[in-house]
């Protein structure tokens, strides 16, 4: 997949203004939505945080972790997105907080109002193919890899909370329902990850496990439609509306995905590892995994075995 996108960092409250050295607060308050910065300068362990709303969290530097439900603890990184329904307590480690090595993280914290009427109207004007397939915020898929709409989205709503311009309530309330298509959109991507748990309710969902299946061949668009039961033109208008993105970039994400396992071998040939998954031009592939990645095949596959 794509590296995940890191978000723009304000600027860190000077240390004559700071109320406290952990989870020190800066709010910023509009009519559906309020904006917190949190920034710690000291070690601690087990601070506990909960919202009285649907809280979307992103970090912005530095390291945390995460305790959240009932699940292990995970480590929470620059360039990642946490969502938190409402009232439900997480407790954070800082592990590596120092005043010259602050956290900063943000806490959107959204008013359950504007989520159910950003569904429903969701739902009523761009109804999802197949039955009982809604619109809807997964608390199961609650951790994920900002991609670049997400994090344009977040950037967005930081900048215009933080603004004081007076049109600010009214441009904030449109980016927070860009937020939930976009938040929704990631995680449904991140749900059709195990094949497990795709549920064949819907003709994309059979799309995506003829993907996985074929994902040694070249797939066209044209069979994707055919396996979904729909025109070409429904079918793509569809994918792109409920994944954020076309089925030829989802095909080559789940490429580039299969290839990083086939790497994890460090006896293996790049030019087996393009054949694979289904290119006969092996610099073609080189070309795009680096795109993807940042580095070549081989490089990757060294980085992996030394690690």
């Amino acid at each position: 997949m794509p590296q995940k996108k890191l978000l723009h960092t304000p600027a860190l409250t000077q240390e004559k203004s700071l109320k406290t050295l952990v989870e020190n607060r800066t709010i910023f308050s509009l009519q559906n939505c309020e904006l917190n910065i949190f920034e710690t300068y000291e070690k601690t362990d087990l601070v506990p945080l909960k919202f009285n709303d649907l809280v979307v969290t992103s970090m912005l530097r530095g390291k945390k972790i995460m305790h959240l439900f009932d699940d292990p603890s995970f480590e929470y990184l620059p360039g990642e997105t946490v969502i938190v329904p409402s009232k439900v307590e997480m407790k954070i480690d800082f592990p590596e907080a120092t005043k010259d090595n602050p956290t900063q993280c943000i806490a959107l914290a959204i008013d359950n109002d504007i989520i159910s009427k950003t569904l429903d109207y969701l739902n009523d004007r761009y109804p999802k193919e197949g039955k009982n397939n809604l619109w809807k915020l997964d608390n199961e898929n609650y951790f994920f890899y900002n991609n670049v709409e997400l994090a344009a989205t977040i950037n967005k709503l930081i900048k215009e909370c933080m603004s004081d311009t007076l049109t600010k309530d009214i441009l904030t309330d449109l980016t927070l329902q860009e937020l939930i298509v976009r938040i929704i959109q990631t995680q449904t991507v991140k749900r059709f990850d195990t094949v497990k748990s795709i549920s064949q309710n819907s003709p994309i969902a059979t799309a995506i496990s003829f993907i996985k299946s074929h994902i040694s061949e070249n797939i066209n668009l044209k069979q994707l439609s055919d396996v979904a039961c729909m025109s070409t033109t429904s079918f793509y208008r569809c994918f792109k509306r409920e994944l954020g993105m076309s089925p030829i970039e989802y095909i080559l994400n789940e490429k580039m995905k299969f290839a990083k396992k086939l790497l994890s071998n460090p006896t293996i040939h790049v030019s087996e590892v393009s054949y694979a998954i289904g290119f006969e031009d092996s610099n073609y592939f080189i070309r795009l995994f680096k795109k993807y990645e940042g580095v070549t095949p081989k490089q990757y596959q060294l980085m992996n075995f030394n690690g």
